[in-house]
């Protein structure tokens, strides 16, 4: 274990991990932070999570049914999903602790903008797609990304890293940008890769992170989707000080030893999402419900900090359900 001192003093904090994003951007008719999951989720961490968008017209062509009247999607020029769910998420980042988090959510086409959840935060894709009537091509995501970081701004669950004191919450704002493949392994599935940059603005970590991702999304049949992802947290040196030092007076009011944290790979994850359809018709909107499981590893100092190594786990889970409606 490191033992170093750190020269500024600060105070603990909670994250809601992106892959929470992932999920959010999922459960929307199998349609992000990102992502909401990032989700993102995410997020939460995870980054990772662009808006999958809708079905391609092929597939709503397929659920008009021959000699009725014509079939109009939901998905058009503009739609929506809100919804609310719960998920189960560590204390902090690194906690062996786990709480209940509410998980609003909002995702959608406004405008010519798609918006997808990033974590605490949102998306905006400014080269959203409309509704084609030709086959699903590949496409391209780029907007700004807004994330609130409340990662041991209170509600810490172990007494030894409530005494290092509490943190001030972060806001995030940078860009966010991908390519989504369709038709790689099926007609209807579609691969994503992208990449999220955020800095923050309101002086709390004063830091950078990178997160980049890959999903696979698929339809399963008529009225439920599966998206499976990966993601990864690069981190500046100024974020890694701020949630993992150990600073003298943290040292003395907690009893952990001191530790200078430094930057790198932050986390490793994967994450599962299931979407299912209440009407089984996912393209008249409507109600559904999401579940998802995911597992992220903390690594470099996120892993070897006296919060996460001594009071914690670098092995982080987490779970959730949640229902939306679609219009």
């Amino acid at each position: 274990m490191k033992t170093k001192t750190c020269q500024r003093i600060i105070a603990p904090a909670f994250s809601l991990s992106g892959a929470l994003a992932a999920a959010c951007v999922a459960a929307p008719a199998f349609a992000n932070e990102e992502d909401a999951v990032a989700a993102t989720p995410e997020e939460t961490e995870v980054s990772v999570l662009q808006e999958q968008g809708p079905p391609s017209a092929a597939v709503q062509g397929e659920r008009s049914g021959a000699g009725g009247p014509p079939f109009k999607p939901v998905f058009d020029e503009t739609w929506a999903t809100v919804g609310i769910g719960a998920g189960l998420v560590p204390s902090y980042s690194g906690s062996d602790d786990y709480r209940v988090f509410p998980l609003p959510l909002i995702v959608g086409r406004v405008g010519g903008v798609g918006i997808s959840p990033n974590g605490p935060g949102f998306n905006l894709n400014l080269l959203s797609d409309g509704p084609s009537r030709g086959p699903a091509k590949t496409s391209a995501s780029f907007g700004p990304s807004f994330r609130f970081r409340n990662d041991r701004t209170g509600s810490i669950e172990d007494p030894v890293v409530e005494l290092a004191g509490e943190l001030d919450t972060a806001i995030e704002v940078g860009v966010n940008g991908g390519v989504s493949f369709p038709g790689v392994f099926t007609r209807f599935d579609r691969l994503s890769v992208s990449t999220q940059v955020r800095w923050d603005i309101l002086g709390a970590h004063d830091g950078m992170l990178i997160e980049p991702g890959v999903s696979y999304f698929r339809p399963i049949g008529t009225g439920a989707a599966l998206q499976l992802s990966a993601s990864a947290s690069v981190v500046d040196d100024d974020f890694a000080d701020y949630y993992y030092s150990v600073s003298p007076a943290q040292s003395a009011a907690s009893g952990l030893p001191q530790f200078q944290a430094d930057g790198g790979l932050n986390s490793v994850g994967a994450l599962g999402i299931l979407t299912v359809d209440l009407d089984n018709n996912v393209l008249n909107g409507g109600f559904n419900i999401y579940a998802i499981g995911g597992y992220s590893r903390l690594v470099g100092d996120g892993a070897d900090t006296p919060y996460t190594s001594i009071r914690g786990s670098a092995d982080q889970f987490i779970g959730g359900i949640g229902i939306g409606y679609t219009f």
